[in-house]
């Protein structure tokens, strides 16, 4: 099975309040990941396009974040879920 990775990046500055995943947790697209609370203290939840398994976990909860830091990477498995 071909495989690649996905790089979780922070859509915005703010700080980490929740982490929905951990490390080897299966995903599947359009899950939600994270809760980033931007600077205005709006929730921003984090999903992606892919499904796969959780390969690192780059934050902790409370951590300040900005749009360069890696939240995790997940190894992508090219399964189409249908759950878009």
């Amino acid at each position: 099975m071909k495989q690649n990775m996905e790089t979780v990046y922070s859509p915005c500055n703010g700080k980490v309040e929740k982490i929905l995943i951990r490390k080897n947790d299966y995903v599947y697209e359009w899950e939600k990941l994270f809760v980033v609370k931007d600077k205005d203290g709006l929730l921003e939840e984090i999903k992606i396009g892919t499904s796969g398994l959780i390969a690192s976990l780059e934050v902790l909860e409370n951590q300040e974040v900005n749009t360069h830091t890696v939240l995790a990477t997940v190894k992508d498995d090219f399964n189409i879920t249908g759950s878009d």
